[in-house]
């Protein structure tokens, strides 16, 4: 999988779908009026607020290549793989920025059946993710929206992007564009809103199975950062040195590796396990690895590394994205406290 990004999509393609937007920083909120336009605008010029659109090519070549379809039995046309073969996959989604709903396509065409699970599989149909208070990732883009705790009764919905009621929201992430279901922030999604329902899929384990392959994208952005401080300190000269050579450098790359493998060995050790409180300990241990790493990254490059030309803004902005894209670090936090005390 690092072998085929490294093909489809190196940093020359990343830095171009960047700068292929018209709005630096992230997707406009789109207004009528001074009001924000109600519905899932779809764009037929490409773009999602001056956002691209996602690159359905390379969605059905990761498809192709079994990144969806990696636990999809193999009578059933997929690798037959498990959890913890998928995140070594995510993880490399997230070392280079790769962007789309990949959590909640993968996740559509493990649980799911029928012609969206298949779609899915393929790369054909993307499907993204939908939670109360949550902001939804690529709803432009999307097919169809998977969607938890919206039914009311633990089941988990499904309805097609384009009649999902929301409101386009300005997301940090200039290759993130989000909204925000239809009733603004403290509204999330009601439960009487017509979704169907019937899936068969288990909801919590959806989210916990969401909130650890996030986590894998999570350590591939906190492992690249590490790698771009590291050589950028070993390059970089300052009084005739590199500015590896000063100690405090040494010490914030000595912490972003200690960062790394944490996170990472409670991500593999989760996915072995499939035990929520581990899955907890490796959500927070995730994304607190992807949001310091990028910050101590920016130390290191120091004010280049402000810029919007390097890459340290934009591994700081999708750790924040997709952080905040959970919704439920407190439940986390306080699930994990009360069984280390007990």
């Amino acid at each position: 999988m690092r072998k085929l990004l490294a093909g489809r999509f190196p940093r020359e393609a990343l830095r171009a779908a960047v700068d292929a937007g018209d709005v630096p920083g992230g997707a406009a909120v789109h207004t009528a009026g001074g009001g924000a336009v109600t519905g899932a605008p779809r764009w037929p010029t490409g773009t999602d607020g001056g956002v691209p659109l996602l690159d359905r090519a390379r969605w059905r070549e990761l498809g192709a290549a079994g990144f969806f379809a990696l636990r999809v039995p193999e009578a059933d046309g997929g690798v037959g793989l498990g959890l913890p073969e998928a995140v070594l996959l995510f993880e490399e989604a997230g070392r280079v920025l790769l962007p789309g709903p990949l959590v909640a396509t993968h996740l559509a065409a493990t649980h799911l059946t029928g012609p969206v699970a298949a779609g899915a599989a393929t790369g054909e149909t993307v499907v993204t993710l939908a939670q109360p208070s949550v902001p939804v990732g690529h709803l432009a883009a999307a097919d169809a929206v998977m969607v938890l705790g919206g039914t009311g009764d633990g089941s988990v919905g499904l309805v097609a992007a384009d009649a999902f009621p929301a409101v386009a929201i300005r997301s940090v992430d200039p290759l993130t564009p989000l909204h925000l279901a239809d009733g603004g922030p403290g509204g999330g999604l009601a439960a009487e809103q017509p979704f169907d329902g019937g899936t068969g899929a288990d909801p919590d384990r959806l989210r916990r199975e969401a909130a650890l392959l996030t986590a894998a994208q999570q350590v591939g952005s906190a492992g690249r950062t590490l790698a771009m401080a590291v050589q950028h300190a070993r390059e970089r000269e300052q009084f005739g040195r590199p500015i590896g050579a000063f100690q405090a450098v040494k010490h914030l790359c000595a912490d972003m590796l200690v960062r790394v493998e944490m996170a990472r060995t409670a991500v593999y050790a989760a996915a072995v396990s499939g035990d929520g409180f581990e899955t907890a300990a490796a959500r927070l241990l995730a994304d607190d690895a992807a949001a310091r790493n990028a910050r101590d990254c920016l130390q290191v490059f120091g004010g280049m590394g402000f810029t919007w030309e390097a890459d340290v803004h934009l591994h700081i902005k999708r750790s924040w994205v997709l952080a905040a894209g959970r919704g439920d670090k407190e439940r986390y936090e306080e699930e994990l406290a009360g069984e280390l005390l007990r």
